[in-house]
């Protein structure tokens, strides 16, 4: 059976979901989730899909310090997130920007919710305080974006901070653009230093919800 012929019902059924980080090797499948969405709707602003190469070098870079995580059904990537810098300044050190994209035939079944925790998880054993999601947002639903990510980011407790209007350019339409936050954490007067990804071991990385297996510990230590 192939795999756009199955059931909801049949994928939960199949479904043997774990999170654990990306692996430069994870590239393709994760740029074939994202392509989708860079293609097909407003959700990326990106015009045009990157190259693997590409791609691949931004995954190699967000891992240098931040959490870059994919959910894995069976032997399939079904779903990614990760974090990244909200401002270069030193000064920003404490807040990050997240990103999360699913597998279009995968999408409201609970993958999301489990990267975002694990996510979030993480980011607290760095010491993030801040976390910040930049969502493209339609004045009126239309055929390429909606207000989905909005109401799921709610759903965890995000809150909006802003709105841009008529930022965003694509398709012939412009696009709004919302910010949304969370604070995980206490502002204290000399709050701790943020601890990079790599640095934090295999067991606060398990703790915080990955599996962690050989092929995907080196350089994770």
């Amino acid at each position: 059976m192939n795999t756009s012929d199955k059931t909801l019902a049949d994928k939960l059924i199949e479904d043997k979901r774990i999170l654990r980080p990306a692996v430069p090797c994870d590239g393709e499948e994760i740029l074939g989730i994202y392509a989708y969405y860079v293609k097909n709707t407003a959700v990326s602003f990106e015009y045009d899909v990157p190259s693997l190469a590409e791609f691949t070098r931004r995954i190699e870079k967000t891992l240098e310090k931040y959490p870059y995580i994919v959910a894995v059904n069976g032997n399939e990537v079904v779903g990614y997130a990760y974090t990244g810098a909200f401002k270069e300044r030193a000064a920003y050190d404490w807040a990050v920007e997240t990103s999360i994209y699913v597998r279009q035939d995968m999408r409201s079944m609970g993958t999301g919710r489990k990267l975002y925790t694990a996510l979030e998880s993480l980011s607290r054993a760095q010491n993030i305080l801040n976390m910040n999601a930049c969502i493209a947002y339609p004045a009126a639903e239309d055929e390429y974006l909606t207000d989905g990510s909005v109401k799921f980011h709610e759903k965890l407790g995000y809150r909006r901070a802003g709105r841009f209007a008529k930022c965003g350019y694509k398709f012939g339409r412009w696009y709004d653009m919302v910010w949304m936050e969370k604070l995980i954490g206490y502002h204290t007067p000399n709050p701790d230093e943020v601890i990079p990804f790599p640095r934090l071991g295999l067991k606060v990385m398990g703790e915080c919800g990955l599996t962690l297996k050989n092929e995907n510990e080196e350089g994770l230590a």
